[in-house]
């Protein structure tokens, strides 16, 4: 193992045992000063971001990527915005989950405890190294980001900002911490770091979050991947179904809860699928689709297996008639990531059918997918979407970043 990723396991490890005292007084002056320093020194930051962006032009990197990529003064002031909301969020440390008292007097308590050392090993989106250490800070966890090779000067000038942050307040410095070595070695390395790392977070496409759990050794939770499906019912509104398809598909098209595939009920096939493919192709979608999809509308491509399966994370969808609900909640139960799935109908049984047999994180009616966010739950902002059904689900804040102990309290009692 190289020494640099041990010796950062080693400050993660000292840094949270302190962290997990501080005070919420000591945790949020720290991500005021972030804020502050975000735009204080937005001109290095935007510098270093356009070195990154002119190394991914050269690698011929367009679309949604070199969007997630791209810094601006105003996503940067939308970064500071959101430390100063989670400063405005309740402190889950310490918070009494239950607590109750025995027959022989014994008092126990479960509480709120940070996880320890959260890594998280992610690809280009500057973004995440901001919103991952402020939520960790808040939560009393370490850090120890590692942003991809594409996005490095990005995040090691973010990463800068915040420790000289953190160096004007009573939190250690190593608190946060950026993996400096950017090669592949380095991340299997940092996924093997049993006993200093308490969970992992991959956080970008299938392969990297796949790889991870492949490699890990400490715990891993996934997220993000989102091959997320819309399905309209025979009773859906036709119009309602239009705009939630367009706003799901297209609104931003590079992210994890945008729609990749549109199932449609062969009842009102005839009649949507010329609405909704005339719409899709006004904003530039490229449509693949089933032999049925394909008869009654033109300018769609034919549907392979892998269609069925894929994150496009751009302008593209797959388009499929089913026959029944049946059809669509087994579909999207094979095909689907386990994310963000969207039935719209005006059928109060199908409605409730559809949020009670779908297997994912979250489950709408007539409404778009694009809100499965922390922020837009109401939670705050988020380290990632959970897909997986241990330790956390779904948006992850503040809480999701904390596990409990309990704490018991007598008066001399033994066991008999």
């Amino acid at each position: 193992m190289r020494e640099i990723v041990l010796e950062v396991g080693k400050r993660a490890k000292r840094a949270a045992m302190k962290l997990s005292t501080a005070s919420t007084s000591e945790k949020n002056k720290a991500l005021k000063l972030i804020a502050e320093n975000l735009l204080s020194q937005k001109d290095v930051i935007l510098s270093a971001n356009q070195v990154d962006l002119e190394k991914a032009d050269q690698k011929g990197i367009t679309g949604a990527l070199r969007d997630r990529l791209l810094l601006t003064e105003g996503r940067l002031k939308e970064m500071a915005n959101g430390l100063l909301e989670v400063v405005e969020l309740k402190d889950p440390v310490g918070e009494v989950v239950a607590g109750w008292k025995i027959s022989n007097g014994l008092e126990i308590k479960k509480v709120r405890v940070p996880l320890g050392v959260v890594a998280m090993i992610y690809e280009a989106r500057p973004n995440v190294t901001v919103d991952a250490a402020g939520l960790c800070l808040k939560s009393g966890n370490a850090v120890i980001l590692r942003g991809s090779s594409i996005a490095w000067n990005s995040n090691f000038a973010l990463t800068r900002v915040i420790r000289e942050a953190l160096s004007q307040t009573e939190l250690p410095v190593d608190s946060v911490q950026y993996l400096e070595d950017p090669s592949h070695e380095a991340a299997q390395d940092l996924m093997k770091l049993v006993g200093y790392i308490d969970v992992l977070i991959p956080r970008g496409g299938e392969s990297l979050i796949r790889s991870t759990i492949e490699n890990a050794k400490v715990p891993v939770i996934e997220t993000g991947v989102g091959n997320c499906h819309v399905y309209v019912d025979a009773s859906a509104d036709l119009e309602m179904a239009k705009r939630i398809v367009i706003n799901a598909k297209c609104q931003r098209p590079g992210v994890c809860n945008a729609a990749e595939t549109l199932l449609v009920h062969q009842k009102i096939a005839n009649l949507f699928l010329p609405l909704i493919v005339e719409a899709l192709k006004e904003r530039g979608v490229e449509m693949f689709g089933c032999p049925e999809t394909r008869k009654i509308v033109s300018g769609v491509q034919p549907a392979t297996e892998e269609d069925w399966k894929r994150e496009y994370l751009d302008l593209k969808i797959a388009i499929k008639v089913v026959g029944s609900l049946d059809e669509a909640i087994a579909h999207i139960n094979t095909y689907g990531t386990k994310h963000s799935e969207a039935i719209v109908t005006n059928d109060y049984l199908n409605a409730r059918r559809f949020q009670e047999e779908v297997d994912a994180a979250a489950v709408y009616v007539n409404a778009s997918t694009r809100f499965t966010d922390g922020g837009q739950f109401g939670l705050g902002a988020e380290i990632g979407i959970s897909t997986q059904k241990l330790h956390a689900r779904g948006p992850m804040s503040l809480a999701e970043l904390t596990s409990t102990k309990f704490l018991i309290s007598g008066n001399g009692q033994i066991r008999e």
